[in-house]
């Protein structure tokens, strides 16, 4: 008897060149067809989360650019109050005696200063304080036999700080030693 050739059992269809039963075809189309679904869904979700971050992305430098540019607001609502104190002092410096003009000045002041103050912003007045670079700018020297010498003998601008830093070095002038009259004579 002739022997017939057979088929091994361990392989497919694929293998051997057979052709594949219609419904395993059947099986692989459809589950293409979902993972075609599925990655279109993916690619989908890709493209909203790349669209929401670039929106994100454009708000915050929105709200950025306006944090900084109206950050000052009240600080700038501060000081207009103020400016209208100092315009109404103004206007009626002529038809008012000068000591309560003098006095309106010095509450005006004081409001200025409460404000600046409200902001972390103080005052540096070194009157007969040491002289610190870090804090002052020396515009002259005094000769003063009754001052130490580098002691602030005078405050011509105050100076100010914002919190911990400075704003503005206090202008000053600072006492030094006389000079001595008796080198003086003898030259």
């Amino acid at each position: 008897m002739p022997e017939t050739p057979t088929q091994p059992e361990d392989e497919t269809p694929e293998e051997t060149g057979a052709e594949m039963p219609v419904a395993e075809e059947a099986d692989e189309v459809s589950e293409l067809e979902t993972l075609r679904g599925e990655t279109a869904a993916l690619e989908d979700r890709l493209m909203r989360a790349l669209a929401e971050t670039e929106n994100v992305r454009r708000r915050a430098g929105r709200e950025r650019e306006d944090a900084s540019k109206y950050a000052i607001t009240g600080f700038a609502r501060d000081i207009v109050a103020i400016a209208d104190d100092l315009n109404r002092a103004v206007g009626s410096a002529g038809d008012s005696d000068p000591t309560s003009v003098f006095e309106g000045i010095e509450l005006t002041l004081r409001s200025l200063d409460t404000a600046l103050e409200r902001y972390g912003i103080t005052c540096i007045d070194p009157q007969d304080d040491k002289f610190d670079h870090n804090f002052h700018e020396a515009m002259f020297e005094v000769e003063s036999p009754d001052k130490e010498p580098g002691t602030v003998v005078q405050v011509v601008q105050r100076g100010y700080r914002i919190h911990d830093r400075l704003l503005r070095p206090a202008r000053v002038g600072v006492a030094k030693r006389p000079a001595d009259d008796s080198i003086n004579t003898e030259a």
